[in-house]
């Protein structure tokens, strides 16, 4: 089979990279974008294999067509970008805050899923990163969790729509990875051993545990419309 071209949005750090990385030791050819240009080339340094990077903010969505015309033909797409804006009791969680997770979350997904279609093999796949706040009853998160169970929605409505592309998701639990930078690191290890203690498995997870998720999905051509709950159980007990 000739070599598999994979663009990750989001690829240069956390979940996305994880992705890059199990990808390029499947070998594919891995194009990872982000907006930060120094992140982008300290993910690179970490990476071997067939790799490219591109500059892009894809929350500015009137530049992702040109940016997919100069990566040119995909065999796959993922969009690993997240958001943490939207968290808070229902009963004081700013309206503007939520507006934000959105213009950070859905809209930036639905827009790049859009642009990517001319140049997304038909039967090729598109993979959606969304969270677990989406199917958990979480207090405290019904404006990200709105976010994210928007994104899940157009898991099943574009498998049947854009067949046979196949289109599929994933929603992670508690993973360690820099979007709980807001936290310093004994606030972090407090946190986290909480929700360890809450999760069936015992543990929060890590990047890679996602990231092989996103490569399964990618690499069975008989998985479609599904959206993969990789989450060690937490959803189980919230």
């Amino acid at each position: 089979m000739p070599q598999q071209h994979t663009f990750i949005l989001g690829g240069s750090s956390g979940i996305g990279l994880a992705c890059a990385r199990e990808l390029l030791r499947l070998g594919h050819r891995v194009t990872i974008a982000g907006r930060d240009a120094q992140r982008l080339d300290d993910a690179k340094q970490t990476l071997t294999g067939d790799l490219a990077t591109c500059l892009l903010n894809a929350a500015d969505t009137g530049h992702l067509g040109d940016a997919f015309a100069q990566v040119g033909p995909l065999d796959h797409l993922v969009l690993a970008l997240g958001s943490g804006k939207g968290v808070g009791p229902f009963a004081t969680v700013g309206l503007a805050e939520v507006r934000q997770g959105f213009e950070e979350k859905f809209f930036p997904h639905f827009a790049a899923a859009q642009a990517a279609l001319p140049w997304l093999r038909k039967d090729g796949s598109l993979t959606f990163v969304s969270a677990v706040t989406a199917q958990a009853a979480m207090p405290g998160t019904a404006g990200i969790g709105a976010a994210n169970a928007a994104v899940a929605a157009l898991v099943p409505i574009l498998a049947a729509e854009l067949r046979p592309l196949r289109v599929n998701g994933v929603s992670p639990g508690v993973i360690d990875t820099p979007w709980w930078g807001f936290l310093e690191d004994t606030q972090k290890a407090a946190v986290f051993a909480e929700y360890a203690a809450k999760t069936p498995v015992g543990r929060v997870g890590q990047p890679q545990d996602v990231g092989q998720a996103i490569a399964l999905l990618i690499c069975n051509g008989f998985i479609s419309g599904q959206m993969l709950v990789c989450d060690g159980g937490l959803r189980l007990g919230c």
